[in-house]
C-alpha cells in the first residue's frame, strides 16, 4: 500500500513538469482513479478559445465650415460721386472745360 502511494506522488509531480502549457491557462485539474483505470481524471478541460478583440473605429468629426457674410453699409462720403462746380465760369464740368480760380465738389442734386 505505500508503494502505491509513493508511485502516485511520483506520477503527479511528474506530471505536473509536463503541463506547462496547460497550467498557464489555469483550466487544468489532474486525478487519478485507483482502479482498472490508470491515467487522467475526468476532471481535465480544453484551453478556451479566445476571441480577438473587436477594433471600434470612431471616424473624427469634420472640421466645422464658416460662411463669412458680408454686411450691406450705407456709401460712404468717400465712395459718392460729386459735380465739379466752376465758381468763375458759373458753370458745371463737362460743360465748361478750363475753371482758372479752380474747382468746387459739390453733391449731386436732384432737380427741382
Amino acid at each position: 500500500m505505500k508503494a502505491n502511494k509513493l508511485l502516485s506522488v511520483l506520477i503527479v509531480l511528474l506530471l505536473a513538469g509536463f503541463g506547462g502549457s496547460a497550467w498557464a491557462h489555469g483550466r487544468v485539474g489532474i486525478g487519478f482513479q485507483f482502479g482498472p483505470y490508470w491515467g487522467p481524471g475526468p476532471w481535465y478541460y480544453p484551453p478556451p478559445y479566445y476571441y480577438r478583440p473587436e477594433v471600434v473605429v470612431v471616424p473624427a468629426a469634420p472640421p466645422p465650415v464658416y460662411i463669412e457674410q458680408q454686411q450691406e453699409s450705407a456709401p460712404e462720403a468717400t465712395t459718392q460721386q460729386y459735380w465739379h462746380y466752376c465758381a468763375s465760369a458759373k458753370g458745371y464740368y463737362p460743360y465748361v472745360k478750363e475753371c482758372p480760380g479752380g474747382w468746387q465738389k459739390v453733391l449731386p442734386q436732384p432737380a427741382k
